[in-house]
């Protein structure tokens, strides 16, 4: 007899809570960014997933025009030397950056999970 979970609907917001695709109560995340090897409630095996380099791809993408917005208004409003932005905007910048991987991981990940997402193929049967 096979067990009935409560799978993802709704892929994003599992994943940014860092929760199980399948069953939703358990973790997707040993530490901060390390995905768990399976899920510790249901059993699920994470080696499905592969989110390579998204995560990172899209926190800068996300970061990057709020952070060179900020940066642009400091030097123009208050006309700082360079160490201000390196001692300001830098840090800002890095700690937004990793402040979304996590999220976007999980994001990633259950995304993969809900739309059944496997390594491609060619397909030598089909004739185009």
């Amino acid at each position: 007899m096979t067990k009935r979970y409560n799978e993802t609907t709704v892929p994003a917001i599992t994943g940014i809570k860092g929760l199980c695709p399948r069953c939703q109560r358990g973790h997707l995340f040993n530490g901060l960014l390390s995905l768990a090897p399976a899920c510790e409630v249901c059993g699920l095996d994470y080696s499905f997933a592969d989110p390579a380099d998204g995560p990172a791809f899209f926190a800068m993408s996300i970061v990057a025009v709020p952070a060179l917005a900020f940066a642009l208004w400091l030097q123009l409003t208050f006309d700082t030397p360079l160490w201000v932005h390196i001692v300001l905007t830098l840090p800002l910048t890095v700690l937004a950056c990793v402040g979304l991987l996590r999220p976007l991981k999980g994001w990633l990940v259950c995304s993969q999970y809900f739309h059944k997402a496997e390594e491609g193929k060619i397909d030598r049967e089909w004739r185009g």
